[in-house]
């Protein structure tokens, strides 16, 4: 059996994106030793490194958080002694990927609007998502931030819909973290 790797990812829905990514590039990240953890959020990942590490040798970490969790991520690493970590070079040498402004972020421009759209209908979400476009505080928003509002606005959206547009997305139009990250693991 391989030595464990582990990913670890701020929620449930960079789980999902990750391993559906890996499974439609061909890899089992189970049979690899990959294990794919989603932490309730990048402030838990100090604590859950302290646990993890605590006298375990030979045990690769990666990571992908949100750039707005950065400073979490960077202390989290360097308190664990993996520093100092200042700064997003240093994090990428060490593994760990920033979603510039979130997952949802990434996959929305790795899919494309239209494509979105498509994805919404094929889900009989495009009328609910026409209504969101409709409310007062989002009318003046572009069409982009009103698709990102959408994935967040309804429990479990983020999740489903993870998968739905990795599904969806050209192999070649990959974002770069999570590319990164795969290549890395």
């Amino acid at each position: 059996m391989p030595e464990t790797r582990l990913v670890l990812v701020e929620g449930e829905s960079d789980r999902i994106a990750i391993t559906c990514l890996a499974e439609r590039l061909g890899r089992d990240l189970a049979a690899e030793g990959v294990e794919v953890v989603a932490l309730g959020g990048a402030t838990n990942l100090r604590g859950y490194l302290r646990e993890t590490l605590a006298g375990r040798s030979g045990l690769g970490v990666t990571g992908l958080y949100d750039v707005a969790e950065e400073r979490f991520v960077q202390g989290a690493l360097t308190s664990v002694g993996l520093g100092p970590v200042t700064d997003r070079g240093r994090l990428e040498q060490l593994g760990f990927f920033a979603c510039v402004a979130d997952l949802e972020d990434e996959l929305l421009r790795a899919v494309g609007e239209q494509r979105m759209l498509e994805v919404l209908a094929e889900q009989g979400d495009l009328a609910s998502f026409r209504r969101l476009q409709r409310q007062p505080a989002q009318r003046a928003w572009s069409q982009h931030r009103q698709l990102h509002r959408f994935l967040s606005a309804r429990s479990g959206n983020k999740a489903r819909y993870a998968r739905l547009l990795v599904e969806a997305m050209p192999l070649d139009a990959v974002p770069r973290p999570l590319g990164e990250l795969l290549h890395r693991t």
